[in-house]
């Protein structure tokens, strides 16, 4: 199978279940974003010499590829049996969380992104996923078929930004504290 099919020269492009749209369509938009966020998370995981943390973020970018089919699938639906995005994954996320936050010191003041390079792929990967959020948002507001997709998105940048504090702790790191009018 080759990789070019000449299809998209037009400016358009084929959604699971056959339908064309615009290359600038909200729906390619929305799942462009995933993807651009998903390779985001993979450089980060790439930086990252923590193995369960890569773990997770492996099972993170799987969940991003499910989220992904959907939002790549034309309103009609299809006929393929693609995988669910469960609850479960949800929960999974929450409980990443609870178990990082519980070795974190209570956050007092508003920090800044940086401190060191990995907690800051961390944050890069957060203001992503919030894109990819309002970007699926847009979206829902059409067609009203991806609440599950919002709340794990939603619940994935609340993971990443205490990822990104907990990566600077295991380095060894000061956060970075927002002083205003500084």
């Amino acid at each position: 199978m080759k990789i070019y099919t000449k299809t998209g020269d037009d400016g358009t492009t084929g959604l699971i279940g056959g339908v064309r749209v615009k290359k600038s369509d909200a729906q390619i938009e929305a799942y462009g974003t995933v993807d651009e966020l998903n390779s985001h998370l993979g450089l980060l995981r790439d930086t990252y010499l923590n193995s369960e943390t890569q773990r997770q973020l492996t099972i993170i970018q799987n969940q991003l590829f499910v989220i992904g089919s959907h939002l790549a699938t034309a309103e009609k639906g299809t006929k393929m049996n693609l995988p669910e995005l469960e609850v479960q994954a949800i929960n999974q996320l929450e409980h990443w969380m609870d178990e990082m936050d519980a070795k974190l010191k209570a956050l007092q003041h508003f920090i800044l992104p940086g401190g060191h390079p990995t907690s800051s792929y961390a944050q890069i990967a957060r203001c992503v996923c919030r894109r990819a959020e309002r970007r699926i948002v847009e979206m829902d507001e059409l067609s009203h078929r991806f609440t599950h997709e919002i709340t794990y998105i939603n619940r994935l940048s609340d993971y990443l930004f205490i990822l990104a504090r907990f990566i600077l702790q295991e380095f060894g790191k000061e956060e970075v504290k927002w002083e205003p009018n500084r």
